[in-house]
């Protein structure tokens, strides 16, 4: 199903007043040809639900980086998933191996980010990424931009070219 409601798209900030992470998100994405236009949320967005909330768009359009480490050589593992889904690590480790959860410290020192400003591109050390084919049923996704408050649009499509990570389902799905 695809989210085509009208969002109003919150105003860019100027680049001076970013802060320094949310600054080298910007670079990054010029880089790479996005516009690289960052928006400041006035509340954190450290949740997908707060972000949301800030943005005035549906949880599902909240392109959530959630990072694991890798159980045989402690390499990161980074998850775009949909803001709406809880990614089922199982189906992650069939991807990509045996998986942990990262703490505060291994995040920072392997993103250079912080929990809740991780963004999916610009890592300390590159990770091994998945994107949630989820997210490619909407026509518009929010993702972290270095910053717990700093946040940027771009497609599903965009996002697939920024990380040049492969689309596979990683969503944990309930069963009847």
């Amino acid at each position: 199903m695809t989210d085509n409601a009208t969002v109003q798209t919150p105003q860019a900030t100027a680049f001076d007043s970013l802060p320094d992470s949310a600054r080298r998100v910007s670079l990054l994405l010029r880089e790479r040809g996005h516009a690289g236009q960052i928006v400041m949320l006035p509340e954190t967005g450290k949740t997908s639900a707060e972000a949301a909330a800030g943005l005035g768009c549906s949880i599902a359009q909240i392109a959530k980086s959630i990072l694991f480490r890798r159980r045989e050589d402690d390499a990161p593992v980074l998850i775009v998933a949909s803001g709406a889904n809880r990614v089922d690590e199982k189906k992650v480790a069939a991807q990509v191996g045996d998986i942990a959860r990262a703490d505060a410290k291994f995040v920072r020192e392997k993103t250079g980010y912080a929990i809740g400003g991780v963004c999916p591109i610009g890592h300390a050390t590159q990770p091994v990424t998945l994107i949630d084919a989820d997210l490619f049923t909407l026509d518009s996704l929010w993702a972290a931009a270095g910053h717990p408050h700093a946040v940027f649009n771009l497609t599903p499509q965009e996002l697939a070219a920024l990380t040049g990570a492969p689309v596979v389902d990683v969503a944990l799905r309930e069963t009847a």
